[in-house]
């Protein structure tokens, strides 16, 4: 059964050729940290550009409930009159981050050094993620949480009255758990200080520094520092928050896959510590080029043109890519049950823990569909089987996961027999514009009848 309501089964087949443009929606990750941030400020802040997926509503609706005015206009632009650092306001009601890991985890940070209390809670995958990683940090502030046997949701969290500043090193390789961090260490006098042995994506730091708080970052012997001097007046900022380049992911691997295809991805943010997926396609062999780079609002911008590539090889992706690529790798897997040869993933660990198994997930999935995959606690390997030459012929679990989801129906754009989802009613998350995209690009996507 659905987290988001009712399931919507749907189905993929060869769709011929994959052409035109494909304007995928604003990022994710800097769509959430633009409204929190905003809510954080003293004034208005402006944004273009922000991804109207359920994660990032749900984000918005957060922000109203801890006191930050929100609104949008008929344009899409939205406003967020900020409440200033250490401002939130305790909310009436359980906040509901439906299925947002980074809403409730950086959420929670936001607010951990306020004197206020707030109950979390999400849909049935949500519930099911460990918090933990989150909650041990903030404790170091001073804030207390109060929840569910391994630390799940529903969960309190009761902030720290008179916060500390923190020192602290992630023990694994988390942009949430920093950002949650260094969100906290706002309200907190002094220096808060991160260190992180692999880097993972630096959209807070970035963010931050453009709202004006000081932040620094130094690689060192222990790894990258990050030092947030506490308790600044964050300035509103006017935000165009670039494509997302994990839902680019989706019609540029279809086209890689799809014989003649040729797509072109505008405007999607590239960001070193995102683009892992890109530099790995490339390596296999993928027809991806990168035109009219630019820079936007603080992060490098390009547009990117994607065409069937038929003689794709399987490649080794190590484990210090990971970071960079931790939600592209079920999408991976499609490409690479089309290339020749074997494609082996290290160092993912952390795909065990997302909105779903993402390795048993995709495993599971491939086998069904006549791939040959191997998988253990922290890697995967898939045999590849050739462009085309994937049977196919499946329903797949999307296990309330829409990059899951997605990835199984592109893989199906390329399969001898169709491949089906029991559940695409999650892609809304994230990527609520993905059916009719890709349909204008020539896909056979279709929700089948109950």
């Amino acid at each position: 059964m659905s987290g988001h309501g009712t399931p919507i089964p749907m189905t993929s087949r060869t769709a011929g050729v994959l052409s035109g443009v494909a304007e995928v929606p604003g990022d994710k990750s800097i769509s959430h940290r633009a409204l929190i941030l905003g809510a954080m400020a003293v004034g208005e802040t402006t944004i273009t550009g922000l991804l109207e997926g359920e994660d990032v509503l749900d984000t918005a609706k957060a922000m109203r409930a801890f006191g930050a005015e929100v609104t949008r206009d008929d344009d899409g632009t939205w406003h967020v009159h900020g409440v200033g650092v250490g401002g939130f306001a305790e909310p009436d009601q359980v906040i509901d981050c439906g299925n947002s890991g980074t809403g409730v985890r950086l959420i929670m940070g936001a607010m951990a050094t306020c004197p206020i209390s707030a109950t979390f809670t999400g849909d049935a995958s949500l519930n099911k993620r460990p918090m933990a990683r989150v909650t041990d940090p903030l404790a170091l502030f001073g804030a207390r949480a109060v929840g569910r046997a391994g630390g799940r949701l529903p969960m309190t969290i009761v902030g720290a009255a008179d916060p500390v500043p923190v020192n602290y090193t992630v023990p694994v390789p988390s942009a949430q758990v920093k950002s949650a961090v260094l969100l906290a260490g706002l309200n907190a006098p002094g220096q808060t200080v991160v260190i992180e042995k692999e880097a993972t994506r630096d959209h807070t730091e970035r963010m931050l520094a453009g709202f004006g708080a000081t932040v620094t970052t130094e690689e060192t012997n222990e790894g990258r520092v990050i030092t947030l001097t506490g308790q600044p007046e964050l300035t509103p900022q006017a935000i165009a928050v670039p494509r997302d380049p994990s839902s680019a992911a989706f019609p540029v691997c279809a086209a890689l896959i799809v014989p003649g295809s040729d797509v072109l991805v505008p405007g999607i943010g590239l960001n070193p510590t995102r683009a892992g997926l890109f530099t790995t396609l490339r390596e296999m062999g993928a027809d991806l080029s990168y035109e009219n780079e630019r820079e936007e609002g603080g992060e490098p911008v390009a547009d990117l043109r994607a065409r069937f590539s038929p003689a794709m090889k399987g490649v080794t992706v190590p484990a210090h890519r990971a970071a960079s690529m931790i939600d592209e790798y079920p999408i991976l897997c499609a490409v690479a049950a089309n290339a020749e040869g074997r494609t082996t993933m290290e160092g993912v660990r952390e795909l065990r823990v997302k909105e779903s198994d993402r390795i048993a997930a995709m495993a599971d999935g491939l086998r069904a569909c006549g791939v040959t995959v191997e998988d253990g606690d922290d890697w995967m390997e898939i045999v590849g089987m050739g462009p085309g030459n994937v049977p196919g012929g499946a329903t797949c679990a999307s296990h309330l996961d829409h990059r899951i989801a997605m990835s199984f129906l592109v893989l199906g754009m390329s399969t001898l027999a169709p491949v089906s989802v029991d559940d695409g009613a999650p892609i809304a998350t994230s990527f609520p514009i993905f059916e009719p995209l890709m349909a204008a690009l020539g896909a056979k996507i279709e929700r089948i009848a109950m």
